[in-house]
């Protein structure tokens, strides 16, 4: 039989891996219990380091007030910047305002505008609702966490791990290199197909990206559902 390292060290036994399962569990029911309430929503990412007043944060505002008005849930990771001004609007259009925060260091504090608010201990089980719980996502510029949900939404699209869903990227601009990036190495050292390039797009207008994503919801919803092969 294998001695663990620590045994006969004492320590508090909850912290040990086996038992974390249970944590992990419960935060998975805790989450699912609560996002299964809010109804067909959209998750937002976007940097934490948009300040109020940048144009991104207002166009972010914008985003929520749409999302609300046609009747979507707005999800973000409930911290500042772009989170926050996607909850804002979604909150001042009386929409429903979904925050899934995490403790973080730096940079990630719960905003005041998410009327719907869960906190995460663990960012596997935080990733999980942002996409089981959303009819499509929109990705504002931000840094590594944000191309971390980028990359993850389109590789699980691309692998059929989920079922295809809209995903909308603002700012040609600001994406464009990374586009050509994309074309010039990806694509032309065989790394990806061009179609790949399909599994989501880009705009710069708010309304359009709701657009884009109302219209294949809408299509899905229409869809006859396919019976699962025995």
């Amino acid at each position: 039989m294998l001695t663990p390292p620590n045994a006969g060290l004492g320590g508090d036994f909850t912290t040990q891996d086996p038992w974390r399962i249970f944590r992990i569990m419960a935060e998975f029911v805790d989450s699912f219990e609560e996002m299964s309430k809010i109804g067909p929503a959209i998750t937002v990412f976007g940097s934490a380091r948009t300040p109020p007043g940048d144009p991104w944060y207002d166009k972010a505002v914008e985003m929520g007030h749409v999302i609300a008005q046609l009747g979507y849930a707005a999800i973000t990771g409930g911290g500042p910047g772009i989170m926050e001004a996607v909850n804002k609007g979604a909150a001042e259009a009386g929409g429903v305002s979904v925050g899934l925060n995490i403790e973080l260091p730096h940079e990630q504090k719960p905003n005041p505008f998410a009327n719907r608010s869960l906190n995460f201990h663990y960012f596997f089980i935080r990733k999980v609702c942002f996409v089981k719980y959303a009819n499509g996502f929109v990705l504002f510029p931000g840094g590594f966490g944000t191309l971390d949900e980028f990359s993850e939404a389109i590789t699980l699209i691309q692998t059929h791990r989920i079922e295809r869903f809209p995903v909308v990227l603002i700012g040609r601009e600001y994406w464009g290199g990374m586009l050509k990036w994309m074309e010039k190495r990806m694509i032309a050292d065989k790394l990806i197909s061009p179609d790949d390039l399909k599994l989501f797009q880009v705009t710069d207008d708010v309304r359009e990206a709701i657009e884009i994503i109302s219209a294949s919801d809408l299509k899905r919803r229409n869809t006859p559902a396919v019976a699962p092969q025995a």
